[in-house]
Formats: structure tokens, C-alpha cells, sequence
């Protein structure tokens, strides 16, 4: 763990974006209100022994309803910028042609709310609740299908673009493609590595497409995309566990990396899968400048950090190898170390080997139980201790040059957490499912004493 002693946030560019993050789905509740359609996750939570114990999206934590109390909170907290994205089905009609008035009515009143309170909205537009109906026409794995996703980029950038000047075309790749289609832990619940493959690569190039139409509906703004990256470690110095941890490195991060900036997919992995037989069908969903069309140019990066992976080779048997030499320390409740130097020397490489012209840590966040006493205070000096040391990784990567432009924590409040349900709290406000009381955590008045840049050494 780094030890942190005053940390203020005039260490940083004056300039520099502070915010929270959350997404449509986890939050807002309310599936079919005012005409919004079904999307492929409220499916995936009706499936049976999908959702951790049963849970639901249905009600979340109500934020279609109780957005200005929210945004009151967010407002108290001291932070300049807010990272949210829009849910696909609310904003258009079962063509997907056509827009639905009153979602687009919903998201018009967030965007002048916010900018009312002078915090800059960041505006996601695929954090995965996208139409039933668009999967039923083919969804990600369908080429053709990527004509109804621009269709919905121009319906919100020309309703938003005159007042949103910060857009992210997807969230998270990995997560849609890999747990969606090749884990099935995820909606729309596949598993096909051909499929997951050819998901992946339509989700970039329906980012590269949406570009230059944001641009055209959003003058001066600024676009980019949001990637999980997971920095991999091999568990010892053996050839075995090098070689692992360069494979796993280049199906989770290269396999991204490399096309958005200007080349093509990692080879090493792809005769790894068609040596060990997983794929039969080769990658012929790729057509002629297609990679030309997903390295047209952004402003920015977004990095969703969490943890890092330590890479063990499953295929040489451990007499066969070396002793294992990193061990895992520290681990949140979602069983992911705390690493923040991952993060430091994530950022430091992703500057040397691509360049971005600009980096925004878009989600940065950890789960723990919360601990209400009866005062309601709750005091999550974990969480805490993990905002602290991962934004002095961020530092340190700013004072080695890494053009580092705005710091989101994951998340403004507990939520719905996808396929865990309801059992992982990351936010900085504790959500009451039953009553929808928010409370703010100990983390929140640690992030609003950082942002009102006074000297903030934690006593525990």
C-alpha cells in the first residue's frame, strides 16, 4: 500500500476532471417506464440462475425518480464532472428508428441539471442495456446490425451534442464480448468464442463509425472509449508463466489497444486458440479497411482500473515449474487485490506504447460491506484507503508525464451489480434497496474534503 501523507488536489492540473461514475441499468430502476423497451439485461434477469440470488434490476436504486435528490448529493461531494450513460431502449422506439420523446425528456432534464450545478456531464452511450429488439436482429454478432447502433449515436448527439462535450462510445468491450458471449455469465448469456470474437470486433468498429457522427452533431467535443484494463504479471520468472501472462495480455488489453491505435489484432493469441482447437472459423468477419475505420482518432482513453492479474500457466504442471513468486495481498470483497501500483505502471506503459492524447481514469472504485451504526455513520476505511492510494498512483504516473486529464471513482452510490445482483456495495453512498435512503459514506466526506482541497490525512 502507498503511504499517502497530505494529499491535496492541487497536486494536480487545475484543469483536472473530478467525478463519480454510475450507468443507466444499475441505477435507474423503473424498466418500462414511459414507453422504454426491454433491453437484453432485463431478459437476462428474468432467466432463472442468472442473477446472484434471484435479484433484480426492476427497482435499483430508483434514480429515474429520485435524480435530483442524487444530484443534491453529487452537488454536496464537490465534484466537477459526472461520468452516466443512457439507456439505449428508453431513448427510441421498437424500429429503432425512431425516438421515444419522453426518454429523450428524461436525459434532457439530467444534462441541464448538471450543467445548472456546474458539473460537466460524461456521457456513455453503450454501458451494455441495449434493446431486446436490436440483439433479435442479430445484436453485436451481425455486421448489419451496427446501422441501428448509429442510428441511436445520431438521436442522442443531436439531442444532447449542443450542451454534452464529453462522449464514450462503449463501455468495457472485454466485459460485453467475453462474459456476454463466450462465459455466458453475463446477457445475452452465449458461449461461442467465434461469436465473442466477432462481437468484439463489431463493437470497434461501430466505435470508429459513431466518431465522426458524435463530431458532426457535438461540435468541439471530445470522444473516446472506456476500456477495462487488467495489467498481467506472470506468478514466477519461468518461461511458462511469461509466456501465459504475454497471451493474457493480449486477448484482455492488446486485443483493444492495438486496432484502436492504428494496427491489428495480436497474432500470439489468435495461433494459440487455433492450435489448442477453439478457433475453427478464422476471423473472416473482418472486411477491407476495417481497422482503418477503428483507429479513426480520438481525443481521449478511458481506463477502468480495479486490480491486476497474477498469470499462472495452466498447462505445465507445477512440479514442472518454477516456485510461484507473487503472491496476492489485500483483496476487496469482489476478490480483487489491491494494487495501485498496477494502475501507475499501467498508465506509464499505455502512454509509452500508444500515445493517447489524453487519459481519464472513467472507473476506479472497490466493493466492501457496508457497516451502518446506529448513528448512521459508516465507516468504510477500506474504501477510503483504496480512493487514497490509487489516486497517488495516479500521481506518480502524472510526474512521469502520462497525460492523465480527470480521475471518475466507481461509484457515486451502491447499485445493481450486474450478475452479482445486489450483494456488492462500491459506492460512495449507501443505498437502502428497501427504503431507497441514501446515506453518504465516511468515503464520501474523505472525497469531498480532497475536493475542497484541505490538507486530508484519514485517522482511523
Amino acid at each position: 500500500m502507498y503511504k499517502i501523507k497530505d494529499m491535496k488536489k492541487r497536486d494536480f492540473n487545475p484543469r483536472f476532471k473530478w467525478g463519480t461514475a454510475t450507468s443507466s441499468f444499475q441505477i435507474e430502476g423503473n424498466i418500462d417506464a414511459d414507453g422504454k423497451l426491454e433491453s437484453i439485461w432485463d431478459r437476462f434477469a428474468k432467466t432463472p440462475g442468472k442473477i446472484k440470488d434471484t435479484e433484480h434490476a426492476e427497482i435499483a436504486c430508483d434514480h429515474y425518480n429520485l435524480w435530483k435528490e442524487d444530484f443534491d448529493l453529487l452537488e454536496k461531494l464537490g465534484v466537477n464532472s459526472y461520468r452516466f450513460s443512457i439507456s439505449w431502449p428508453r431513448v427510441v422506439q421498437s424500429d429503432l428508428k425512431q425516438e421515444n420523446p419522453k426518454g429523450i425528456e428524461y436525459y434532457d432534464r439530467l444534462v441541464d441539471d448538471l450543467l445548472s450545478r456546474n458539473i460537466d456531464p460524461f456521457v456513455t452511450l453503450n454501458h451494455w442495456d441495449i434493446p431486446q429488439e436490436f440483439q433479435e436482429k442479430g445484436g453485436w454478432v451481425d455486421r448489419e446490425s451496427i446501422e441501428y447502433f448509429l442510428d441511436y449515436v445520431d438521436i442522442i448527439t443531436n439531442n444532447l451534442g449542443d450542451r454534452v462535450k464529453n462522449w464514450i462510445t462503449h463501455n468495457e468491450p472485454w466485459i460485453i464480448a467475453y462474459l456476454g458471449y463466450n462465459e455466458g455469465t453475463h446477457a445475452p448469456g452465449h458461449k461461442s468464442l467465434e461469436k465473442t470474437l466477432a462481437v468484439n470486433h463489431h463493437l470497434l468498429l461501430s466505435h470508429g463509425l459513431s466518431v465522426p457522427i458524435i463530431r458532426e452533431n457535438s461540435k468541439d467535443s471530445k470522444v473516446g472509449i472506456a476500456l477495462n484494463l487488467n495489467p498481467a504479471y506472470p506468478a514466477s520468472s519461468s518461461e511458462a508463466d511469461i509466456k501465459a501472462a504475454q497471451l493474457f495480455d493480449e486477448y484482455f488489453n492488446a486485443w483493444y489497444l492495438e486496432p484502436l491505435y492504428g494496427n491489428q489484432y495480436p497474432e500470439n493469441i489468435i495461433k494459440s486458440w487455433k492450435n489448442e482447437g477453439k478457433l475453427t472459423q478464422g476471423l473472416d468477419f473482418i472486411k477491407d479497411d476495417d481497422f482503418k475505420v477503428i483507429s479513426e482518432p480520438t481525443d481521449f482513453l478511458g481506463i477502468n482500473y480495479y486490480s491486476r492479474a497474477i498469470i499462472r500457466c495452466s498447462k505445465t504442471e507445477k512440479h514442472k515449474n518454477l516456485p510461484v513468486e507473487i503472491v496476492p495481498g489485500e483483496k476487496t470483497k469482489f476478490d480483487w487485490e489491491v494494487f495501485p501500483q498496477g494502475l501507475e505502471e499501467l498508465l506509464v506503459r499505455i502512454n509509452k506504447d500508444y500515445s493517447p492524447k489524453s487519459i481519464f481514469i472513467t472507473e476506479n472504485g472497490a466493493s466492501y460491506d457496508s457497516d451502518i451504526q446506529e448513528t448512521e455513520d459508516i465507516n468504510d476505511v477500506k474504501r477510503i484507503e483504496y480512493l487514497e492510494s490509487h489516486i497517488h498512483a495516479c500521481k506518480k504516473a502524472v510526474d512521469q508525464g502520462v497525460p492523465l486529464q480527470g480521475y471518475f471513482c466507481w461509484s457515486l452510490m451502491d447499485n445493481f451489480e450486474w450478475a452479482e445482483g445486489l450483494n456488492h456495495r462500491f459506492g460512495l453512498i449507501h443505498v437502502d434497496f428497501d427504503t431507497q435512503k441514501r446515506i453518504p459514506k465516511r468515503s464520501y466526506k474523505w472525497y469531498q474534503k480532497f475536493l475542497k482541497d484541505e490538507i486530508n490525512i484519514y485517522q482511523k
